[in-house]
């Protein structure tokens, strides 16, 4: 996020970060740069799939300091892509760097900024349960900060260097320098406070010659951001002589940030400043890049959202939502954060990111097993007809719409044309457009979910409610994976799952939703989560895992967008990618580990209907292995090379002629 190398620039001048104490005051939360820094501050494993409980601690943690000192916190985060889709090279940088880290973790390597896949859903999660007040907005959630903090006349608190630029009149903290563990004064909010640094752009500006703030955002375009980057620009750097600073684009970045800086000092106003520039370029380049340098200073003015009439009275109006043309229940869902933003990139973009994981790169991608769930998804958003369904099925197929995915073919990141499925017709035919989904009966809603999961409401019943949809989903996965989820592999999930009940009734007793009582014995035999650091990294049942979440996460998307007819599953006291794979190299080495809850027989009966569950929706030899023979083995090679030359056969703008609803086109970008 922000200016290249300006942070770093920032910090090597300390003069331009004051020193403050944060107390009394409302403070206005970039949400995106917030969960970022605590997930990798709190120590939470990113290796092995995400530990969500200990990044729900340091959440709550974080907001109890606040909360200490008498702060008022409004978290806002970013939503989905700009119908323009300005940083599309930027995300897909973004989206390469972190294959290459998922890579290097997978192979044994340190250190890395990988989010583990639900983070954010997690982190919305734990806000809700603080009472904590946030918005999603439409787009990326800049603009609309800046303007609600200068409504309420309070610091931002983020790690973006793009506020730097903006023009705030209380200056923005960075998270860097938030001591939110060190709280210092008195026992309550009216003494204790905690120590920071802000941003002084007053500061910053006479560093230069008292430079003019109005000329901070055309420096920002100049040195290049998310969004701007024109190589036009190259002929203007080596060709200028920056005072104090360095000509031409290869000088050390804060030298040339300096330099920039310098040059722009000179100058009353930015109009000026964009002349002298194009007096370097080229005369056919002039008028083409003087609008795209006064185009992109627009992205440094507060935002005309009023995200105050959001957090007083729920309503979220913008331009940009009103021009989407999305139905109101979308928007207002979007607002509140009910849906993700990967739903509204599908709607407005039909193009979607799905986001790497510590996997086998050797293999297909984990998101592969997840790709039916999300072509319903896709469906249900871009309203297909069965209006055509009594003409061939080739022409029925050829129909529906197709949506851009962004995924991984072993270590490149390449896109993928998915066609959305075909749905029932009650949610294809007029009575129900996507405006009106929230009309649809929730028998109705629910069937849907279901089916698409492969699972029936009778199997589910014996399951405590708030675990239904967990449960449905591991059902999916473990018909769905590829290769075939092993049996050691189900149970360590499964008792996983029990553990963290176990953690939630223990330490958080809620006898309202509690499936058993608390049972602190069994709780305290468990094996702790904390020593699995040690054990060898199984590579293949991180794969098998990583499709584990894969699948939760569209089908947590899909119950969303359902309206939730299955009750929304706890992601921060469900997951633990630290104790699943400790409990599957037990179970690997040692089956008798799955007896650790021998002295509750309340829990082991708990633990068989879970097994018992899963175990219906597959048929009875599905965990038998099975000896292949070397001629079963050659013609499924031989069945697998045929296969694959079939694919490489699919032109690039014809999708396959398959008349299943789950057909998808794959391309090579």
């Amino acid at each position: 996020m922000g200016i290249p190398g300006l942070t770093g620039f920032v910090e090597e001048h300390g003069g331009f970060l004051a020193a403050v104490r944060v107390r009394r005051t409302k403070l206005v939360i970039d949400g995106s740069s917030l969960y970022h820094r605590l997930f990798f501050a709190c120590g939470a494993d990113v290796r092995h799939g995400g530990d969500y409980g200990r990044f729900a601690a340091a959440v709550g943690a974080f907001f109890g300091s606040l909360r200490a000192c008498g702060v008022a916190p409004y978290v806002v985060l970013d939503g989905g892509r700009d119908a323009a889709d300005g940083k599309l090279a930027t995300l897909r940088g973004r989206a390469a760097e972190r294959l290459r880290t998922a890579h290097g973790l997978s192979r044994g390597g340190g250190g890395g900024g990988l989010l583990p896949l639900l983070a954010r859903e997690a982190f919305v999660q734990a806000l809700r349960r603080l009472g904590v007040p946030l918005t999603q907005c439409f787009a990326e959630a800049d603009r609309e900060i800046a303007a609600l903090a200068n409504r309420w006349g309070c610091p931002v608190l983020t790690l973006d260097s793009d506020f730097c630029i903006f023009d705030l009149s209380a200056g923005y903290c960075p998270l860097s320098h938030f001591q939110w563990q060190s709280i210092c004064g008195g026992d309550d909010a009216l003494g204790c406070y905690i120590p920071a640094r802000c941003f002084s752009a007053e500061k910053f500006c006479s560093h230069f010659g008292r430079l003019n703030k109005t000329l901070l955002p055309l420096f920002a375009v100049m040195n290049g951001n998310d969004y701007v980057n024109l190589p036009a620009l190259e002929i203007f750097f080596s060709k200028v002589r920056l005072p104090g600073g360095c000509c031409g684009w290869k000088g050390r970045k804060h030298v040339r940030i300096q330099g920039l800086l310098n040059w722009l000092s000179r100058f009353a106003e930015p109009t000026e400043a964009i002349e002298d520039v194009l007096k370097y370029l080229k005369k056919h380049q002039r008028e083409e890049i003087r609008e795209l340098l006064h185009a992109s200073m627009e992205g440094y003015t507060p935002s005309d959202v009023n995200l105050e009439d959001f957090f007083q009275h729920g309503k979220y109006e913008s331009q940009a939502a009103r021009k989407s043309d999305l139905p109101q229940w979308v928007l207002d869902a979007l607002a509140k954060g009910e849906l993700s933003p990967f739903i509204s990139d599908a709607l407005i973009l039909r193009s979607t990111f799905l986001h790497v994981q510590v996997e086998n790169m050797q293999r297909s991608s984990a998101h592969s097993t997840a790709l039916p769930i999300r072509q319903v998804i896709y469906g249900m958003l871009l309203k297909i007809s069965h209006t055509t369904e009594a003409a061939s099925p080739s022409k029925q197929i050829n129909k529906l719409p197709v949506v851009c995915e962004f995924d991984r073919i072993q270590k490149t990141l390449k896109k993928t044309f998915v066609q959305a499925a075909s749905l029932p017709t009650d949610f294809c035919d007029d009575h129900f457009p996507l405006d009106k989904l929230m009309e649809v009966p929730r028998s109705c809603r629910l069937m849907l979910l279901l089916e698409t999961l492969g699972v029936k409401m009778t199997i589910l019943e014996s399951v405590p409610s708030h675990l239904q949809l967990p449960v449905a989903v591991t059902c999916y996965w473990t018909r769905s994976s590829e290769p075939k989820v092993k049996l050691h592999q189900l149970k360590a999930l499964l008792l996983m799952i029990i553990f963290r009940e176990l953690h939630r009734t223990t330490n958080d007793p809620d006898r309202t939703v509690s499936c058993f009582e608390d049972d602190s014995i069994t709780y305290n035999q468990f094996p702790n989560e904390k020593k699995t650091q040690n054990t060898d990294f199984d590579l293949d049942a991180a794969h098998s895992f990583c499709q584990w979440q894969c699948c939760l996460q569209m089908g947590y998307y899909l119950n969303q967008l359902l309206s939730s007819p299955l009750p929304e599953p706890d992601l921060t006291r469900l997951y633990s990618g630290t104790l699943v794979h400790r409990l599957c190299q037990e179970l690997k080495s040692a089956p008798s580990a799955e007896n650790v809850f021998s002295l509750s027989p309340k829990m082991t009966q708990f633990y068989q209907d879970l097994l018992n569950t899963v175990k219906l929706t597959v048929p009875p030899d599905f965990f038998e292995k099975k000896i292949k023979t070397k001629s079963e083995s050659c013609k499924k090679k031989k069945a697998c090379s045929k296969t694959k030359a079939s694919r490489c056969a699919i032109p690039e703008t014809q999708p396959s002629c398959d008349v299943n609803r789950f057909a998808s086109l794959r391309v090579d970008d």
